[in-house]
């Protein structure tokens, strides 16, 4: 019997469509799918190690000792003097108080030297300069024939005038002394006023 060939294509068709599914089911889906199995990805980066940052500057020195009155200077110092300042070094008019050792006359001459290198304290120092007359409270040097002021500022006085009553006034606002031989609290900060009398009356006064 012959077959008529309108009745088979609509049957081609749908053999063609079952293949075709089937064979992209073999493939495991469409075009642009992950295949089965596939390790999942993600968009976080992996942690990585923190660099290490530098190293630590060294700590820096211990903060200077503050004084609060003229007789702690006297007491501490190892020489107590008024003179001027020369380009060369200090010129000694007048020693109120040697002690500890230090032996100095009037009409000598002493190196000074700067504060250590790393005090913190050190930017807010102010410079003598030749030509500047001055009480100075100093601390010597045990490894060397130089003295250094006691505290920086702390142990400045500029003195303007002669005989005891000269104004003797603290280099520094805030480095300063508050009183002779009591503290005034009231005058912290505010720097410090006296007479040339006065220091040498306090320094005499201490053994």
């Amino acid at each position: 019997m012959a077959v008529d060939p309108r009745r088979t294509r609509p049957l081609r068709a749908t053999a063609a469509a079952v293949l075709a599914v089937a064979a992209l089911s073999a493939c495991g889906g469409t075009d642009g799918a992950d295949p089965v199995g596939a390790p999942a990805t993600s968009s976080a980066a992996a942690p990585t190690a923190v660099a290490p940052t530098d190293a630590a500057p060294p700590p820096a020195q211990g903060k200077l000792r503050g004084y609060g009155t003229v007789r702690q200077l006297s007491e501490t110092a190892d020489l107590v003097v008024r003179g001027e300042v020369e380009p060369a070094g200090f010129r000694v008019d007048e020693v109120l108080r040697a002690a500890n050792g230090a032996s100095v006359n009037a009409g000598a001459r002493i190196t000074l030297a700067s504060l250590p290198a790393g005090v913190p304290d050190m930017a807010h120092m102010s410079t003598l300069e030749p030509g500047q007359v001055a009480v100075l409270y100093l601390a010597k040097d045990p490894a060397a024939p130089t003295f250094r002021t006691l505290s920086g500022d702390f142990g400045v006085f500029d003195v303007t005038g002669d005989g005891d009553d000269a104004v003797a006034a603290s280099r520094s606002q805030a480095m300063a002394v508050s009183g002779l031989v009591t503290e005034d609290p009231a005058a912290s900060g505010h720097g410090f006023r006296t007479t040339l009398g006065q220091l040498r009356a306090v320094a005499a006064q201490v053994k």
